[in-house]
């Protein structure tokens, strides 16, 4: 995507963010001489009239909220080409997932981190406003005299109170949603204080609770996750206790509000004594089945924890979520009600580039081309995709060559493969699919597209089906 130079009366600096229908520009207030952020929808939506008012929606439940834990907003607009757009407070800190990212965080720094979270999640619940997709990359931080202060924002998921009293269609991100939320239930306060665990879960131990990646995961977890003492030596098990408790799959065993959960941990992390009526860490069962083996897998044999019995699901709570998983598919499918929106978020977009087109995700919202020789990139980040062996995106190109190749050079980390030669309509086609270690997958696939061109197109994506309605999308 091109920088534009201003919108509205902001000039824009550069691109800070971009997330599944909106990219967030560190700008400058010229009138009032201040950096502030510039969200503006990206443009694959601005024909969609019900992602434009849930972008509208979300700056009015930011509205509802003045408290220095969640992102202000200050102003609305319309873009000339009539996206709208909302300057919020500008995070100067980067983010919570980057401190994760950057190595191990002091205990004492998490504790206010989730605390000042915490604040902010219950000024949103006391104005009717549930935010639904609390993670460590929604946590920002700006600067200021008394330090770095942590911010809430990101509110393209939240809903009214009184929405959610109803059945909601699942959303949210997998390592970080609670079970309920998934399932379709009735919502209340206790999927974000599920979220905020999990987010305390990560910012101690530098990785999520139970290492899902998808929804349908999510829906097979019936217990806490591991100890975090078992990932990290120095977690006391107080504090382990207090935030385990707050990721128990069933809501009713939860702390039942964020005051009780913010006030354990903090008691937890003064005195090092287990809140009264918890019960020991060592007690606390650890999860086995598909929900646990992505989190397994990233322990040595040395620190693996000693797997404990634990009962079997009740059968009625199994039948009920492949019920409603049943009857949310059929809403999809119908494209009714709420499900509307969640169908048009799943619906690809078309990218085009001289004779060059393919469909990809929405979310891949950043497009480079050149035109000698033609080739266009679409990515999540274009700058990224050649250093990042994780970035999602798409490459398509023309080669100059007379015949398909026999052998490919594999992207770096990836195994060599052997082509397969097929047809892609009438033209002959030479693929070849990459084994990446722990990384998405590549796929390169060469077309003859005349006697001295070839058309090249390579696909990175993590989901299978994904990578596959790419590849065969792309045409010169």
């Amino acid at each position: 995507m091109d920088q534009p130079s201003r919108i509205g009366r902001y000039s824009l600096v550069r691109r800070v963010g971009a997330g599944g229908f909106a990219t967030v520009w560190l700008a400058r207030d010229e009138q009032l001489d201040a950096e502030v952020a510039v969200k503006i929808l990206s443009d694959n939506w601005i024909d969609e009239d019900d992602v434009r008012r849930r972008f509208l929606a979300e700056g009015r439940f930011l509205r509802r909220v003045d408290s220095p834990y969640v992102v202000g907003v200050h102003d609305v607009g319309e873009a000339e080409d009539g996206r709208p757009y909302m300057v919020l407070t500008y995070a100067d800190g980067g983010s919570l997932a980057d401190r994760i990212k950057a190595g191990p965080m002091e205990i004492a720094d998490v504790v206010k981190i989730v605390g000042q979270v915490g604040s902010g999640l219950k000024q949103l619940h006391a104005r009717g406003v549930l935010h639904r997709d609390v993670k460590p990359a929604n946590v920002l931080f700006r600067t200021d005299p008394a330090g770095d202060r942590a911010m809430l924002g990101d509110l393209g998921l939240g809903k009214s109170l009184e929405t959610v009293s109803q059945l909601t269609m699942p959303g949210g991100t997998p390592a970080y949603v609670a079970p309920e939320q998934v399932m379709g239930d009735r919502l209340d306060h206790r999927a974000d204080l599920y979220s905020l665990g999990a987010v305390a879960y990560a910012a101690f131990t530098g990785q999520a609770p139970h290492g899902v990646n998808s929804l349908g995961a999510v829906m097979r977890i019936d217990a806490p996750p591991p100890s975090m003492t078992t990932l990290r030596g120095d977690i006391p098990d107080a504090i382990d206790v207090v935030v385990r408790r707050a990721l128990e799959p069933d809501r009713d065993k939860r702390w039942p509000d964020l005051d009780s959960f913010l006030k354990a941990l903090e008691e937890a992390y003064k005195t090092g004594k287990i809140p009264a009526g918890l019960v020991p860490a060592g007690e606390l069962p650890v999860p086995t089945g598909p929900g646990a083996i992505d989190q397994e897998t990233q322990l040595s044999d040395a620190d693996r924890p000693t797997v404990a019995a634990t009962q079997p699901r009740p059968p009625q709570r199994r039948g009920r979520a492949w019920v409603i998983a049943g009857m949310l598919a059929g809403i999809l499918a119908a494209g009714g009600g709420y499900g509307g929106y969640e169908l048009v978020m799943r619906r690809p977009v078309t990218v085009e580039h001289n004779n060059l087109s393919v469909q990809v995700p929405r979310e891949w919202d950043e497009k480079a081309a050149s035109s000698e020789p033609d080739a266009l990139l679409v990515s999540t980040s274009t700058a990224e995709w050649q250093t990042s062996p994780t970035e999602a995106g798409v490459f398509v190109g023309v080669v100059d060559a007379a015949n398909l190749p026999s052998t490919a050079t594999p992207p770096t980390g990836c195994q060599t493969a052997a082509p397969n030669t097929d047809k892609v309509g009438e033209q002959q086609a030479a693929t070849f699919r990459y084994r990446c270690g722990t990384n998405p997958p590549v796929v390169e696939r060469y077309v003859k597209i005349s006697a001295t061109q070839l058309l090249r197109i390579q696909v990175r994506s993590a989901d299978p089906q994904q990578l596959e309605d790419v590849l065969n999308s792309a045409t010169y």
